[in-house]
């Protein structure tokens, strides 16, 4: 009898996605292939496989221009290989369109860089980016894995509230996912200066709060929810997004504002990514 050749996917965890592509290895049981990574003096990125390969997952986030190089380069290096690409955390997703004349539209640059059989993203700002990849690309939805952690935290008449319309859709999946109440900010100007901002639909008062959204950048517009549903009588709140990029201060802002804990996702690995998103991408790599 001839002997059978099975082909096993590897795993490799990109610079800024280690912990989440070891995680995503053992969901699937798979083995991870290293790589090396380092920098001439020059300055210039260096990248090389140590393992071999014959069908391979990369998991990179790109939060900077050096985790974007960082992934271009492991694709080359697996170019002899069947590779599939997750990026856990697309970065320039905001920029998928022009909003003003000869402004580049830097989501598309950046997407048809990545050359792939298939692209995984999670919850990526603007869904129309998706089309800009050359590769079948998909985006998954982590807000039910928000809406789990909250049930374990036994809160008081729980409510999900969307900073925003464009959130909207995030609060409803999480909220689904628990059975529970959402809604929705809406601003209202009552002046040239004044703006009132509350609940479209629901009272607050006395309700543990999770104000959910798809990243946190500067914690400017979660700043101003919380100090609005504050005075509006809510119980405990609590700041969620799938994305923590927490630039600068965005933090202590938070926490100075009033929210009693950050929750987030390990599509960017920071001290509060207490959820992961591994599961989610076994599940749509199997």
């Amino acid at each position: 009898m001839g002997q059978n050749n099975y082909i096993v996917m590897k795993i490799i965890g990109g610079p800024a996605s280690q912990l989440l592509a070891t995680r995503v290895a053992s969901e699937l049981g798979c083995e991870l292939a290293l790589a090396e990574y380092e920098r001439f003096p020059d300055g210039e990125a260096y990248v090389r496989i140590l393992d071999e390969i014959d069908d391979v997952v990369i998991i990179q986030s790109t939060v900077s221009d050096e985790d974007l190089i960082c992934l271009l380069q492991l694709i080359d290096a697996c170019s002899e290989a069947s590779v599939k690409v997750v990026i856990p955390y697309f970065g320039y997703a905001r920029q998928g369109r022009r909003f003003q004349p000869r402004e580049a539209i830097s989501a598309k640059v950046m997407a048809k860089t990545i050359g792939a059989d298939e692209i995984l993203t999670v919850n990526i700002h603007d869904p129309s980016v998706l089309d800009y990849f050359s590769g079948k690309a998909h985006d998954l939805d982590a807000a039910p894995l928000i809406g789990e952690h909250i049930r374990s935290l036994d809160l008081r008449k729980p409510i999900f509230i969307a900073p925003d319309e464009f959130a909207g859709a995030l609060a409803r999946s999480a909220a689904s996912k628990l059975g529970v109440d959402y809604d929705v900010l809406e601003k209202k100007r009552l002046s040239g200066n004044q703006v009132e901002i509350k609940a479209k639909h629901l009272d607050v008062a006395n309700r543990d709060v999770i104000i959910l959204d798809d990243m946190i950048s500067t914690g400017g517009t979660m700043t101003e929810a919380i100090e609005l549903l504050r005075r509006q009588k809510s119980n405990d709140i609590y700041v969620a997004c799938i994305h923590p990029v927490l630039a600068t201060n965005a933090v202590g802002r938070l926490f100075k504002a009033g929210a009693k804990e950050i929750i987030a996702t390990d599509t960017i690995e920071k001290g509060v990514s207490i959820i992961s998103v591994a599961p989610l991408i076994a599940g749509a790599l199997k």
